[in-house]
């Protein structure tokens, strides 16, 4: 997966005035700056990555020039992250706009890839940025047949048709050729990744040294290497951006549930409990605040800790203040029975004074329990959207 022109289009989401116009992302040409990167509508002019700024202002001089803001793209991209850990466990983030996730069928989800492939695709449309996604029997294949359809691409490599998608393919397609290995295969009339398929062993040493081989089976689309999972999952949580800054408490506590009803869910299918409760809140002046509650108990589900989150987003938040993002996270993770007696507390972030959460009743945990589990049943052979807690409905339909 590889989001498209990823900072500009965060800009142009941060923006929307500027949508549709040529946005560069980059440092001016006064200070011997280069372009980071650049919108689509910039890429039609000849811009494009690392060229100097002073030749993308000449090709394209009524671009509107933004410096890079890497914590919000940061932001940004652990949202999308967050989706593909959702689907697979098995997710090697490479950057900050392209990460590699293992979805074979039968290792971890029975759906099709492409399938899996279409839900990523409409969840980061829906927070406002587009990715192209290739799908292969191998990460080479993979990440070349991403980059085919930009934007919002689609291309899938069946197995067995690998090397025929390969073939015709310029020899700078594949990753790991750059400008000087590929001028010194084209001096041997190396062009496309057929020729390098069938090249010479000592053409190959030649340019690539002890590594030939690899790029003899990586163009041939026999790679092996595995997706390497990222390290230890620390926490799970969910946030999401605002088109419009809200202000009304009863959409921000129907929001709020509706993230912890996506943590409590990526929380059971990895099966994880944990014991701190994070909510974050971004306010229309882009300040960030954050706070955590620990509960005398790991768990899993969401109808527990909400009420713990909508008592830290009452010492956030106060009525008519707009906010821009809203995050809750899932921390502390512990094995099962483990910790269970340590007696509750609660500790803050920023000196935040917390309000009491809500009391869950006389409701049974056992019950709790019951619901959800039931309610995965459902939702697991019929989709998310077939069966929804009332107030999460009544946020889908405010979405």
């Amino acid at each position: 997966m590889d989001l498209d022109a990823f900072f500009a289009s965060v800009e142009q989401l941060d923006h929307p005035e500027w949508r549709g116009k040529p946005v560069i992302v980059g440092s001016p040409s006064s200070v011997r700056g280069v372009v980071s990167t650049c919108s689509y509508e910039a890429r039609k002019y000849g811009v494009r990555s690392a060229m100097a700024s002073s030749v993308a202002e000449r090709l394209c001089p009524d671009a509107i020039w933004v410096m890079p803001n890497h914590t919000r793209y940061k932001e940004v991209s652990n949202v999308v992250m967050g989706f593909l850990h959702d689907e697979t466990p098995f997710v090697q983030q490479v950057s900050i706009d392209e990460a590699f996730a293992d979805v074979t069928p039968g290792r971890y989800s029975n759906e099709s890839p492409i399938t899996v492939a279409k839900r990523i695709q409409q969840r980061v449309a829906n927070l406002g940025v587009s990715c192209s996604i290739g799908i292969s029997t191998s990460k080479t294949v993979s990440k070349i047949a991403s980059e085919q359809g930009k934007p919002r691409g689609l291309t899938v490599v069946l197995p067995g048709n690998e090397k025929h998608f390969l073939e015709p393919l310029p020899v700078g397609e594949m990753s790991g050729v750059g400008a000087s290995s590929k001028a010194a295969l084209q001096r041997f009339g190396i062009k496309t990744l057929g020729d390098l398929s069938r090249a010479d062993d000592s053409v190959l040493r030649s340019v690539f040294g002890k590594n030939a081989e690899l790029f003899r089976l990586r163009s041939q689309g026999l790679e092996t290497s595995e997706v390497n999972a990222d390290r230890e999952v620390k926490s799970v949580s969910h946030e999401v951006s605002f088109p419009i800054d809200l202000t009304n408490r009863s959409d921000l506590e129907d929001t709020l549930f509706g993230l912890s009803e996506r943590v409590g869910q990526r929380l059971r299918k990895h099966h994880r409990k944990g014991k701190t409760v994070v909510v974050k809140v971004r306010y229309s002046d882009r300040r960030l605040r954050s706070a955590q509650a620990h509960l005398d108990q790991a768990t899993d589900n969401e109808l527990v800790f909400y009420p713990h989150a909508l008592g830290l987003l009452n010492s956030l938040w106060t009525d008519g203040i707009p906010v821009r993002l809203l995050g809750v996270g899932i921390s502390s993770f512990v094995e099962d029975g483990e910790g269970d007696q340590e007696p509750p507390q609660l500790s803050l972030f920023q000196e935040e004074q917390l309000a009491k959460p809500i009391a869950l009743g006389t409701t049974s945990k056992q019950k709790l329990e019951q619901l959800i589990e039931a309610s995965d049943s459902i939702k697991n052979k019929f989709g998310n959207s077939s069966l929804l807690f009332g107030r999460t409905q009544k946020h889908n339909k405010k979405k």
